[in-house]
């Protein structure tokens, strides 16, 4: 991506997504350089911010320029910050992020986008990959493509609610398109997830069964995927509407800690 600003280094990661970005503090980033940040947002999807150095406070003020900070239903929080969380390593055992999912794909108004920002990772592994599922659409047939136009499915945080020793059955839920069409650029995206999505709407879960399988797994194909390698200092952050992850938990018992925030979107159409 081209930019005047000599100072800002914004490089392609992967073929279909992702970008790394150099020479910039978010802390006191102007408002050109701002826009130029968004609009590679816009165009990668996933973007790597090396060499931050956050506060929570400051991890939220980056976040609110973006949109309005969420609070998770149902994981906890740093507290005094509401909208923070600490995503830290409590073993593999316990681990809630290791599927591919998009985040709180079970709210009316899932988040558009998630801000991780890296303050200790290991020194081999704990990676998070990304798959792009505009890529995924488009790889499908026009007939399949056809046929998913209209379909609806239903997303349930069950699995999670189980896991932070909640009732499954009043774990928050939403009925959500099973393709979107992203808000900003008007690219379609497929829509489900293997943690969240529970069945098709007006259809059981063995008739959903062998579709959803098959978008899972077109969801994740690897020409989609790009692995990022965590560097102390990294702030990536991510639009929910475009692409799926999968935190991966091969460090043992390694320290990882991250900080994250979501902004608030928007009902998928």
């Amino acid at each position: 991506m081209a930019t005047t600003d000599v100072a800002l280094q914004i490089r392609p990661v992967a073929p279909t997504l992702g970008a790394s970005v150099r020479g910039i503090d978010v802390r006191t980033i102007d408002d050109a350089t701002f826009e130029l940040v968004r609009d590679a947002f816009r165009e990668h999807r996933l973007l790597v911010i090396k060499d931050q150095s956050l506060s929570p406070e400051e991890l939220m003020a980056w976040g609110e320029r973006w949109g309005d900070l969420l609070v998770h239903p149902l994981t906890p929080h740093i507290d005094g910050f509401p909208s923070v969380q600490a995503i830290q390593n409590t073993g593999k055992k316990t681990t809630i992020n290791e599927h591919w999912h998009t985040d709180m794909s079970f709210e009316p108004r899932p988040p558009k986008m998630t801000i991780l920002h890296a303050l200790a990772v290991p020194e081999l592994g704990g990676d998070t990959a990304f798959s792009d599922q505009h890529a995924a659409y488009d790889s499908l047939s026009d007939g399949l493509k056809a046929m998913l136009d209209g379909l609806q499915a239903v997303h349930a945080a069950v699995g999670l609610a189980r896991i932070v020793g909640k009732d499954p059955r009043d774990a928050p839920r939403a009925v959500h398109p099973v393709v979107r069409t992203h808000p900003d650029t008007g690219r379609k995206a497929l829509y489900v997830c293997r943690a969240f999505t529970q069945h098709f709407e007006h259809m059981t879960g063995s008739e959903s069964r062998g579709l959803l399988e098959f978008l899972y797994e077109r969801s994740y194909r690897p020409d989609f995927t790009h692995r990022h390698k965590w560097e102390q200092g990294d702030l990536v952050m991510w639009d929910n509407r475009s692409l799926l992850h999968y935190a991966i938990h091969d460090h043992g018992d390694d320290p990882r800690l991250l900080h994250r925030i979501t902004v608030q979107g928007e009902v998928p159409v």
